[in-house]
């Protein structure tokens, strides 16, 4: 299938990643349904996908409802038609210890960073698997292995959306099936979550360094749902870095993290008193504020990442080293001569 014909589908479409991932796909051409609460935000990623060159299709969808998730996929196939690739990149919050979190807060985000992905998922599985087609991309984070201080609901949901994705690959692998499901793990990004993500901190929340821009994740993105058969990628050597080291030596980690990880996540600025929350109601409501795609980073993100390159073409990166030899070999051969 060409691109201009595909069928996208993406949750947390009003802002950042989401909202990236959906121009991206939009600049080839596709159809796009965008996902989420805020509808001035959705309004916006609807313009950008136009001037893009795709077709929007604005669902105004809470991923915690799982009703309103299958209303959802069924309206963007009687609208836009067969779903080709559900991603998803809703989530919410809150940046605080643990002690300052309450369970109802632990609930609200599990319920829509990681039951929001379970949603998604079974909306699409339905669909795609009687077609025996189709992608699901999980939008992950190098904190679905790692867990960092003052991020734990995050964290945990992370971790959560890792071992599903894990098990439904097997299961889609046992079947046979030509559905595919794949994981793209983000370094830190410079989106609009530092601005209405539910804090406690007495500081500015902030990415941790190195930030990349969210078109990174993006490009990534898309770059996934075209070659689904790799069960994850890793974006940003951030997070390349990050997965080794807690591979390798977690409890090192864990104390590197404990000096650094309250103050790398902090700026220097103290927290505005009326910052929004988005984590019971949109921080973008009907006649709210468009937050974009991008976040109060923009001087210190990078718009490029040459790991992601290299994650992406390990084949080329194999022949060549192995090629090293050889040829090392052959000069040492000319040399003699």
């Amino acid at each position: 299938m060409s691109h201009e014909q595909q069928v996208v589908v993406v949750t947390g479409a009003s802002a950042g990643v989401g909202r990236a991932v959906a121009v991206a796909f939009a600049s080839r051409g596709a159809k796009v349904a965008l996902l989420a609460r805020g509808e001035t935000g959705l309004r916006g990623a609807a313009a950008d996908v136009e001037a893009a060159g795709g077709q929007a299709l604005v669902v105004p969808t809470d991923v915690s409802d799982a009703d309103a998730v299958e209303a959802a996929a069924a309206r963007v196939e009687a609208e836009l038609g067969e779903i080709d690739v559900w991603v998803n990149a809703a989530f919410s919050s809150v940046f605080a210890p643990v002690h300052e979190v309450t369970a109802d807060e632990y609930r609200r985000v599990t319920e829509v960073s990681y039951l929001g992905f379970v949603h998604g998922t079974l909306a699409a599985l339905r669909r795609m698997k009687a077609r025996d087609r189709g992608t699901v991309v999980q939008i992950g984070s190098s904190l679905a292995y790692r867990g960092v201080p003052l991020q734990s609901a995050y964290c945990a949901a992370k971790h959560a959306i890792q071992g599903f994705t894990e098990s439904l690959r097997v299961e889609l692998l046992h079947e046979g099936s030509n559905v595919h499901v794949t994981m793209v793990q983000l370094p830190a990004l410079n989106t609009p979550q530092f601005s209405w993500v539910l804090s406690r901190l007495p500081k500015q929340a902030q990415p941790v360094p190195p930030i990349y821009q969210p078109e990174v994740a993006a490009r990534a993105v898309v770059f996934a749902a075209d070659h689904p058969r790799r069960r994850e990628y890793w974006v940003g050597g951030s997070t390349v870095g990050t997965l080794l080291g807690n591979a390798v030596a977690p409890g090192l980690l864990d104390r590197y993290l404990a000096r650094t990880g309250y103050d790398a996540q902090q700026t220097p600025d103290d927290a505005p008193s009326d910052a929004p929350s988005n984590l019971w109601e949109p921080a973008d409501g009907p006649d709210g504020r468009d937050f974009g795609t991008h976040g109060l980073f923009d001087d210190r993100a990078a718009d490029r990442s040459p790991q992601v390159w290299a994650s992406q073409h390990h084949g080329v990166l194999g022949a060549v080293a192995a090629a090293v030899p050889a040829l090392a070999l052959a000069a040492r051969a000319l040399r003699r001569r």
